[in-house]
């Protein structure tokens, strides 16, 4: 959305609404800060949905401010007349109804349960309300997007896929090799190690499980796996230990500097089980990174299979994930 913002900042007249604006140029964008408010976040999200409607009337009825147009991303208001869709919370649902489940769970994660199961009512009722207007324009990251809003709101029109983009002067493989050594050093790595990377949060989504599988399937000493984000790394620990990846898996945070962590990878791994797009996949390409996507994921349709990149059909089965990781041309022996 930063990236957006700052460039249609260039042609329009752009006044942002939020509770908070991090990594962004403000120049030419008038930027109406709306407080946020301390508590659970069901309590913030319908917080920000009052007061930004608030805030805006107010600037229509004493300030005179008129806006043309009054785009959002996702479901942030009801009068908007364009928004972008980046997930459909209905098939979101569905994939972590189970797992929401208070029988599946102990007494003491029942209030957080619950918590998350009513927040996520809230947002099917409003997508209900709002994506099945058939006159509002609605910007898709994927056609895997568009699918869901055709499946879950019978949405099929009005409907214009806008893939993600990325900065080509920060993702670039010149920048990458450049930064390669600096990086390599600052994580330990050893020189001739063939370095796989995977980025994200929700790592059982992205896939980790069937990636750890797939590295000890390798049985290749030479395989080191840098695993980034914010998720607990405890449940995935056993996995670590039987696969015999004790030395070769890497929890890392995130660094707002992201193309640190491909300057020191080999190729990106994005098995999602499910993803609207993967960004970071497009951000490797981008660095020249060899990639390997799901074909559950949206960004896969921008990839073809064998020309640049590669693409895992069933992001479960670890078999043809060691497989794809084998056929990577990166001058290692993996097999």
């Amino acid at each position: 959305m930063a990236e957006q913002v700052e460039r249609l900042a260039e042609t329009y007249e752009i006044h942002l609404y939020s509770t908070r604006v991090e990594d962004m140029d403000l120049t030419g964008i008038v930027w109406r800060r709306i407080p946020a408010l301390p508590g659970p976040h069901l309590v913030n999200y319908l917080w920000w949905f009052g007061a930004n409607h608030l805030w805006r009337w107010w600037d229509r009825r004493f300030h005179g401010f008129a806006p043309d147009v009054v785009y959002s991303p996702g479901i942030n208001c009801l009068d908007a007349d364009v928004i972008s869709v980046h997930i459909v919370f209905a098939e979101f649902y569905r994939r972590v109804k189970e797992e929401l489940s208070l029988r599946c769970n102990p007494l003491r994660a029942w209030p957080r349960l619950a918590h998350r199961r009513v927040y996520y009512g809230l947002i099917q009722a409003l997508e209900r309300r709002i994506y099945t207007r058939e006159d509002l324009p609605l910007a898709v990251i994927s056609n895997q997007v568009g699918k869901a809003l055709a499946g879950f709101y019978r949405r099929t029109n009005h409907l214009r896929i806008v893939y993600h983009g990325c900065d080509s002067e920060l993702f670039d493989p010149a920048r990458r090799s450049g930064l390669r050594d600096e990086a390599r050093r600052t994580l330990k790595l050893e020189r001739n190690a063939f370095v796989a990377l995977l980025i994200g949060n929700d790592w059982k989504n992205k896939g980790l499980p069937c990636l750890l599988e797939a590295l000890g399937r390798l049985r290749c000493p030479a395989v080191e796996l840098l695993v980034v984000g914010q998720d607990i790394h405890g449940p995935y620990q056993d996995a670590v230990r039987r696969h015999g990846l004790e030395d070769a898996v890497h929890f890392l945070p995130p660094r707002l500097d992201v193309e640190f962590y491909y300057a020191a990878a080999d190729a990106y791994v994005g098995a999602s089980l499910e993803d609207a797009f993967g960004l970071p996949v497009l951000e490797a390409m981008a660095c020249g990174l060899p990639v390997i996507a799901s074909g559950q994921a949206g960004v896969s349709e921008v990839i073809t299979h064998g020309v640049d990149g590669l693409i895992l059909e069933d992001p479960r089965d670890a078999a043809a994930l060691a497989m794809v990781i084998s056929e990577l041309d990166s001058g290692w022996s993996l097999r």
